[in-house]
């Protein structure tokens, strides 16, 4: 039988200026996203949508989404087969459309993880490690897009 873990959040929009939302411009779209013990997110819609470019928006945190549970998983996986991974860097893209309706979707995010590992025989590992961590990644496997990967290894100096 599966293992089911729970999760949750509180989010509380802030962006009431006195008016509620009588009008598209008479709102701030901010919020903040709260979890027991842990620092408050200050959020906002995307600045192509009214939103304030300071905080984070959803479609920036989804992508971050799938980048932080890659790494997580290419690190344990590396950590069992002995490749040691001193440094981690991801710069992350994605490409969403915005339909004539104003609904949209993701088409395709790209990880793009830069990986340190302390002794070259290492690096013939990496591609593999990667695509395992595709594979087992829990949010990678409930997106419906397609997500590349473009990663690049180099041993430590």
């Amino acid at each position: 039988m599966a293992k089911q873990h729970n999760y949750s959040s509180t989010l509380t929009w802030t962006g009431n200026t006195g008016e509620g939302t009588v009008s598209y411009r008479s709102y701030e779209r901010s919020y903040t996203i709260s979890i027991e013990n842990k620092a408050i997110i200050e959020g906002s819609s995307d600045p192509n949508f009214r939103g304030d470019r300071t905080k984070h928006n959803p479609e920036e945190m989804l992508l971050m989404s799938l980048s932080s549970c890659h790494m997580l998983w290419f690190l344990h996986f590396c950590s069992e087969a002995g490749v040691n991974v001193v440094a981690y860097t991801d710069v992350t893209s994605a490409l969403m459309v915005e339909e004539a309706n104003g609904s949209g979707y993701f088409t395709e995010a790209t990880l793009k993880p830069h990986v340190v590992v302390s002794n070259e025989s290492m690096l013939a590992q990496l591609d593999e490690l990667h695509h395992k961590a595709n594979k087992y990644c829990f949010i990678a496997n409930s997106v419906k897009f397609p997500i590349k990967h473009e990663g690049m290894g180099e041993v430590k100096t």
